[in-house]
């Protein structure tokens, strides 16, 4: 045995019963401020963060630099407001037209329905059009489309040689395009 243990055990023999008893509580009051209080005080400070945080949010707003955030409702009350109506339509496949022959694509006469989705309640137009031009022709087409017509989704795309030496390709794009019934 080494002299520190030798000292240690006269120590807890003097002690005797009450003194383990009390290294015990105090061993247990220590684990439980560590393991127990300990994150509370942590999730506090971060409360207090985040109400600081809030009220400085809140000044903000009252200020007029912030803005609140926007309602999901608001923001379909928006979109809706965004799609061409109904009337429009005609408008919306003019300009279609119009980028397919800025594009020197050739459109042949398309199908065209128009229908109501039962979910939305918005009108929707299913557009089929045949085309004809060469792939960057096309490609440049479908990206302006993309980019200018927000309300219009391209569903599927359909493209077709004749032969592989041949530049110009056919084929056809199936879209759709949303209308506000208003």
């Amino acid at each position: 045995m080494s002299v520190p243990s030798l000292i240690l055990r006269e120590h807890v023999q003097r002690a005797g019963l009450p003194g383990l008893g009390g290294a015990a509580l105090l061993a247990l009051v220590l684990g439980y401020g560590v393991f127990g209080l300990l994150p509370d005080w942590q999730s506090l400070d971060t409360l207090r963060q985040n109400s600081h945080k809030a009220n400085e949010f809140l000044e903000k707003v009252a200020n007029g630099t912030a803005t609140l955030p926007v309602v999901p409702s608001q923001q379909l009350d928006e979109f809706h407001k965004a799609l061409p109506t109904q009337l429009d339509a005609t408008t919306v496949i003019d300009r279609i037209y119009a980028m397919a022959s800025k594009e020197k694509i050739n459109l042949a006469r398309g199908e065209y329905a128009l229908g109501i989705d039962p979910k939305t309640q918005l009108a929707r137009y299913q557009i089929l059009l045949p085309v004809r031009g060469n792939y960057p022709q096309l490609r440049r087409f479908l990206h302006a489309l993309l980019t200018e017509l927000p309300a219009v989704v391209v569903e599927d795309v359909d493209f077709q040689r004749k032969r592989i030496a041949d530049t110009e390709l056919s084929g056809r794009i199936r879209m759709t395009l949303y209308l506000s019934r208003s």
